[in-house]
């Protein structure tokens, strides 16, 4: 009776006696003895439960079940040269792809700067963006729809996850979002304690609008928060039509819109931190090890996130 495996080593000694004719070449070929050959094969012969070869005056010769066999071999060797091959591309990083999720400022302004370089760099490795909320980044990260992620966070509540290996990429400060008119028109900075009595406008429930409440009552104040937008381009819209002012990270203040000036709030009271994240177990991939670098090569270029866009 055969057995329900069969043993590949010995399927490839088989093939070699076939194809170099004797016993003794095949050894010298696998860089064994002829005595290990000669077990090779009579374990084969036993698993199979058949005689594979016949042995006569000037040697031996494969029996008609040896030659179908060695020829099955010949399949599986192909095979494995295949696989090999197709390792090789992936370890050298011609071959795959990458799934990256990021969140929206981010995409808008760094990945396409990452994108390019990743495309020049491994012009055969297929990049896949997914575009999210925080959460939502997570959550691919967690479920393994995505290879690394774009995350971010604040001092006072800094991101954790004891399946992610996370590290910083860069810190962007605190800007002002101000309409461009006569009364902040020869501003190039200013603090918080001198908009105290404004109106602002903020993110609904972000973390942005967490960090103005605690930069405002680190001063003494609550901002007087007259309307909550659901992204950045309409709460800068917003700013335009003079309703309030708002606070937002430096990433999403890179491309201002029309009627929108953009100041730094001097202190740099609330940074925010964006960290690029990848699961534990995926550490030895060489598409992620070559992604993390081209992430931080992307970001050591730039002396201020001015340059981002370019």
């Amino acid at each position: 009776m055969m057995e329900k495996y069969l043993n590949v080593d010995r399927l490839l000694t088989l093939r070699a006696i076939e194809r170099l004719g004797s016993v003794t070449a095949a050894a010298a070929d696998l860089v064994v003895t002829v005595s290990a050959v000669s077990q090779q094969v009579a374990k084969l012969e036993r698993e199979v439960g058949l005689a594979l070869v016949e042995r006569h005056s000037r040697g031996i010769r494969l029996t008609e079940a040896g030659r179908a066999l060695a020829h099955h071999a010949e399949s599986i060797e192909k095979q494995l040269s295949a696989a090999r091959a197709d390792m090789d591309q992936f370890r050298n990083l011609n071959k795959g792809k990458i799934t990256i999720a990021t969140f929206p400022t981010f995409t808008a302004s760094v990945m396409p700067k990452v994108v390019r370089m990743f495309h020049h760099k491994y012009p055969r490795i297929d990049v896949r963006i997914i575009s999210s909320r925080l959460d939502g980044v997570v959550d691919a990260l967690e479920r393994h729809e995505a290879d690394m992620g774009i995350l971010w966070d604040y001092s006072w509540s800094p991101f954790e996850s004891g399946a992610l290996e996370v590290s910083t990429l860069l810190e962007e400060e605190s800007m002002l979002v101000l309409p461009d008119s006569e009364r902040f028109a020869q501003r190039d900075s200013m603090t918080i304690e001198e908009l105290a009595e404004e109106n602002w406008i903020t993110r609904n429930a972000h973390p942005v609008r967490e960090a103005l409440i605690k930069i405002c009552r680190q001063k003494g104040f609550d901002p007087n928060i007259v309307l909550t937008t659901s992204d950045y381009q309409e709460l800068q819209g917003m700013v335009a039509a003079g309703v309030g002012i708002a606070l937002a990270p430096r990433l999403a203040t890179l491309h201002p819109m029309p009627g929108v000036k953009i100041i730094p709030l001097l202190g740099n009271p609330s940074p925010r931190r964006i960290l690029l994240g990848w699961n534990a177990a995926s550490v030895s991939n060489p598409t992620i090890r070559g992604a993390r670098k081209i992430f931080f090569e992307a970001v050591k270029e730039y002396t201020s996130l001015d340059n981002l866009s370019a």
